[in-house]
Formats: C-alpha cells, structure tokens, sequence
C-alpha cells in the first residue's frame, strides 16, 4: 500500500514499510526503507549524511560483497541470491545510487544506521533484478541474506579501515611534493646567508637553505610516521561478528572471509591477533589521527614562519618573498597578505580539533564494543581531506614560488649579534662580552671581519 503527501508544493509518492515498531512512510522510489528512515527521525543532529562520503560507501559494499562471496562459497546463502547481491553491490562500488545513503554518520548505536542503510539499499537493488517493487524484501532479504554472517560490528569496523586506507592514497603523493618542494627550496637556497631567531631575537648567522631542509625532514618524519599507522589499519575484525567471538558466522565463512576481502579490494588483509580486542580497542585509529595531528601541528610552525620570514615589505622581516595570489586588504591598495600559509593553519586548526573528537572516542569506549567507532573514523576521513586540499593549494600557489631577498638576508646577516657570535668564536666569550662595552658597532664589524691584531681590551 502507499500514497502521497504535498511537501514545499510537491507531491511525493510514498510507500508503507513495517518493523517492530510499527509502520512507516517511505519514498516510494527510495532504495533504503524503514530501518533507515526510523535512524534519519531518530538520530539526525550533524547535517553530514553517509552520502557526502562517497569512498565509505564503496568500502561498506566492498566488504558486503565479499560477504556475499564467502556466504555462497560457504553455502550460507543461496548461489542466485548470492550473486544478484553482488551485481547490486558492484553498481554501488561503481558509484550509482549514492543519494540513497541518508543517515546521519554520527548516529548513534554503534554504527547500526549505516549498516541497515547498505543492506536496504543492496536488498531493493538485487529484488529489482528479480522483478520486485522496491520495499518488498523478498526474496533478497536485508538481514536474512545482505547482512547474513555479519554484524553492524565487523562490517563498519572493516569498511571504515578500507576507507581510511583508500583516502591515505589521495594525501601520499601531495605530501610527497610538498617534501620534495621543501628540499628544492632548500638546494636553491642554500648559497643565501641570513640571520636565525631564538626566543625572537636576533641570533647567528644561518643558511637560509638550512631552514628550510629542517621544514623538509619534519614533514618527511611525520609521512613516514603516518604511512607506518594507516599500513596498521590492514588489521581487521570482520568474521569476529559483534563482540569478536564470531557467534552468527559459520567457521566456513570465517576462514574464506579475508581471502575474498582480499581479492574484491586488492589489498590484503589480516585478521587482528585477538577479535575481542578488536571489538573493545580503536587505538589503531587513533593512532593514526595523532598522527595526523602532529603532522598538522608541525605544518602551523612552517606555515606561521613563512608568514614571519616573508613579513613586510619595509617593516618586516622580508627575507623571503611569497607568490601574490589575490588582493590582501578592501582599505590598504596594493596590501598583499600571506593568505595561503594563513588558509593551511586553518586547515590545521579544524584537523587539531577533529583529532580532540577522536580522542574522546577512545577515553569513552567501554565494555565490550566502542559504539563510537565510526565517529572516530568519520573524522578521520575528515582530517586527510581537508589536508589534501589545503596541502595541495600550499604546494602549488606558495612552495612552488617562493624567492629569496638576496640583499635584505645578507643585510640582516651582518647585523650586531652575528657580528659578536663570529668575535666570540675568535676570541671567546667573556672576553668579547667585555669588548662589546667599549666598542662601536662599526668597531666591533671591523674586527669581526677585519684583521684580528686590532684586539685589544682594558683588561
């Protein structure tokens, strides 16, 4: 049975589905049914709907394909009910239907919206291949048979670490270039003399080449680092069903179930060494968001020293100059402001706080299952985009085409403090401390760079 109702002056034909709780409306030409849209009334606060997360989707019918795989192979399901499940997850590994995946991916409940938002709209995809309306679930049946073997557990925990893997390829090469962008800078840079700051005062002679390799080694650390953590991630849980004990999956089903992980994803994967462990424990995906962070923190102190090297032009420091890429003021014509390393603190400054959100999953897990899993992934997934991108724009509209002021480096590399280091490195430091008393800056330069038989003291 169904009907329609005018919403905003248009009318939506809607059909009847039934659970436990009672009756509910559906769009009638809607793939998901009444689990979904009992999580969308129930569950909704973030306006971030699973939708909006294309590469998770393909991950959650990437495992729910394999399930299928292993299911057949194992003789849980059907051979024909099997393989129509597979085509219905391969048209969603290829991108089709997305905007059927409506829940809230911070609903509550341990994931369960996301994996009964699959498993509708995989059962509707695989009964219309038998000629059935959509909402019938007969004979491809969500939980009977997409979700048979499986629990909203092993599958999120699974698909989530696919996901994040997935996303990783996209910020590898971008942190790559940057890296390599850095080293450049660094060879181009590193006939320049210039003066180094401690505690913001004027310091010793540096290398301005040498800076920037420091910028170059961090972020080569923290790749490395990073790319250890997410390689972890290849550890999974799925066949352990809810608590890791595997109850509701045959041992069948659990000993192919990686083997066909492997083979529909290209990657291999392992189960982790104890499943109840993995149930209970999401510091693998913690660890990778500190990870994240750390990269985040480091890339603000680059980013912030670009702000202050380049800072200026007459009354700044204004040894490097960084590429103009749109007007920096509505009052001052012809201000130009750092605004790219300004867009990748800011950038950083949401990663930082995703990371707090990531942390507290963690510090709240309890008992047997972290029912916060896929929160913690979700702003995972949150943090490597938005780095992508501004990493991306950082490389190619700052690094890229950044120059040295040759005249002002060298200017401030012969200023009062560098003077007196080279001194104290010929002479000593008390006994310059004492000269620096009775000498004109001038005096003290000439001596610095001059002969050393004008030395002389009161002492």
């Amino acid at each position: 049975m169904g009907g329609v109702f005018i919403k905003d002056y248009e009318v939506i034909a809607y059909r009847k589905e039934h659970d436990s709780f009672g009756m509910l409306e559906v769009p009638l030409d809607a793939l998901y049914g009444v689990q979904t849209m009992r999580s969308v009334q129930n569950l909704s606060f973030s306006g971030h709907q699973l939708s909006q997360y294309p590469q998770y989707i393909k991950s959650l019918a990437l495992v729910k394909k394999a399930a299928a795989l292993a299911n057949m192979e194992s003789q849980e399901v059907d051979e024909l009910i099997a393989s129509q499940i597979k085509k219905a997850c391969d048209k969603l590994i290829g991108g089709e239907y997305q905007q059927h995946f409506i829940i809230d991916v911070y609903h509550g409940g341990g994931g369960i919206g996301t994996n009964m938002n699959i498993n509708e709209v995989i059962a509707n995809l695989a009964n219309e291949s038998f000629g059935e309306k959509r909402g019938t679930y007969s004979p491809v049946h969500p939980i009977t048979h997409v979700n048979a073997s499986q629990s909203t557990s092993d599958v999120c925990h699974t698909s989530m670490r696919i996901s994040i893997l997935k996303q990783y390829e996209l910020l590898d090469p971008v942190l790559k270039v940057v890296v390599n962008l850095l080293n450049q800078k660094a060879k181009e840079f590193m006939s320049i003399k210039t003066i180094s700051r401690t505690c913001l005062q004027d310091g010793m002679q540096v290398r301005l080449g040498d800076a920037f390799s420091g910028y170059a080694a961090v972020i080569e650390r923290r790749h490395f680092n990073l790319e250890r953590v997410v390689n972890n991630l290849k550890q999974v849980n799925l066949g352990g069903t809810v608590i890791g004990s595997g109850i509701g999956s045959s041992e069948s089903y659990r000993n192919i179930i990686l083997e066909k992980l492997t083979e529909v994803t290209g990657v291999e994967f392992i189960h982790r060494k104890n499943l109840y462990d993995a149930a209970q424990n999401i510091d693998d995906l913690v660890e990778v968001s500190q990870q994240l962070s750390l990269l985040a923190t480091c890339l603000v102190k680059i980013a912030k020293d670009l702000r202050l090297l380049s800072s200026g032009p007459e009354a700044g420091f204004f040894e490097i100059s960084l590429p103009s890429v749109q007007s920096g003021s509505s009052f001052f014509p012809g201000k130009v402001n750092p605004v790219i390393p300004e867009t990748l603190i800011q950038c950083c400054f949401q990663v930082l706080g995703h990371d707090r959100a990531v942390q507290a999953t963690l510090e709240h897990g309890e008992l047997n299952l972290n029912i916060f899993e896929s929160a913690t992934g979700i702003n995972i997934l949150e943090e490597m985009k938005m780095l992508e991108k501004a990493l991306n724009l950082f490389a190619e509209k700052c690094l890229r085409n950044i120059t040295a002021n040759d005249e002002r480096c060298n200017e401030l590399s012969n200023s009062f403090i560098p003077t007196v280091v080279n001194l104290k490195e010929k002479y000593g430091y008390e006994a310059v401390s004492k000269l620096i008393n009775e000498k004109s800056k001038s005096e003290l330069k000439s001596l610095a760079y001059g002969g050393g038989d004008q030395f002389e003291t009161s002492q």
